[in-house]
């Protein structure tokens, strides 16, 4: 089997005068979900449509599973399986039906019946798409994109506005689908998401990789386990906090700092000593959210 399931280089697609993707540089291993984190517009959807085989580049090299968009398409449509943000299904098509409809397009595949055990919808077989859950309809455009047995899975927010049981359910699908080997590229903008899932994962931002790792790699560049968020109506600067007690790293955040620690117990009694009338005072574990905020300024979400 290829040692990368995506290989991409010098990837430029531009609209007009806009340049959605810039330069990206990007490989995913084989048997590995990889994760693409970065806030809308920082051209992560360009590039996932690009490399699906749904927009041409403007410039740079693409290769899915070893082969090329221009000259291998047929095959690739074969060995992929593609499940957008946003899927919709006939209501008046029962979920075997659509599976059955979904699997006529693919020489090989999987057992309808197999699909659907993979989502947890054999029991929703003979039921009207229009009759499942926001949670349901989620797994059956999933199953969709697996009942052709593909070699790599693209998944583009497949969790969005899920509650969290159905979102679980989800993310012991895709688990599942990794340990027989196979490739997954996610998209998301849940953090404990692309931790819990992704053995690596790039920050995009500005349509080019500024970060690349692992989750636990990723986090350590903070230099800490825990953040301290704080404001105050105090001038303080910086460089201050930065001197404080296992203070490792300091940023802006919003309209206060976000400070990197090591020891809660020996840095927030510091902190407090300095900073006497906080506005606002927090604490949470280091997260990938922390890193997108160090690395450009900006929450995840804006």
């Amino acid at each position: 089997m290829n040692a990368l399931a995506i290989r991409c280089r010098a990837l430029v697609k531009k609209y007009d005068d806009v340049t959605a993707v810039n330069g990206l540089d990007l490989d995913v291993r084989t048997g590995e979900c990889f994760g693409l984190l970065g806030p809308n517009g920082a051209g992560k959807t360009t590039t996932v449509e690009v490399l699906e085989g749904l927009l041409e580049p403007t410039s740079g090299e693409v290769e899915v599973l070893g082969l090329r968009w221009n000259s291998n398409e047929r095959e690739l449509r074969q060995k992929l399986g593609i499940s957008l943000q946003e899927t919709h299904l006939p209501d008046r098509l029962t979920v075997e039906e659509c599976l059955r409809l979904f699997r006529s397009f693919y020489t090989h595949g999987q057992t309808i019946e197999s699909a659907l055990a993979q989502v947890q919808l054999g029991d929703k077989a003979k039921t009207w798409t229009v009759k499942l859950s926001g949670g349901q309809k989620q797994r059956l455009a999933v199953a969709c994109a697996l009942v052709s047995d593909p070699e790599l899975l693209f998944l583009d927010e497949p969790t969005t506005g899920l509650d969290p049981q159905s979102r679980r359910q989800l993310w012991d699908v895709v688990l599942g689908f990794k340990a027989r080997d196979r490739s997954v590229l996610l998209t998301t903008h849940y953090m404990d998401e692309a931790e819990r899932l992704c053995d690596r994962v790039a920050v995009v931002d500005k349509g080019k990789v500024i970060a690349l790792g692992t989750p636990r790699e990723l986090i350590a560049t903070l230099g800490g386990d825990m953040v301290v968020e704080l404001a105050s109506e105090e001038v303080i600067s910086a460089a201050e906090l930065a001197a404080l007690p296992d203070v490792k790293q300091v940023h802006k955040s919003g309209d206060g700092f976000a400070l990197t620690v090591d020891q809660l117990h020996i840095a927030l009694p510091a902190i407090l000593a300095r900073v006497r009338k906080p506005t606002r005072l927090s604490t949470h574990q280091a997260t990938l959210e922390d890193v997108f905020v160090q690395l450009t300024g900006r929450q995840l979400r804006e």
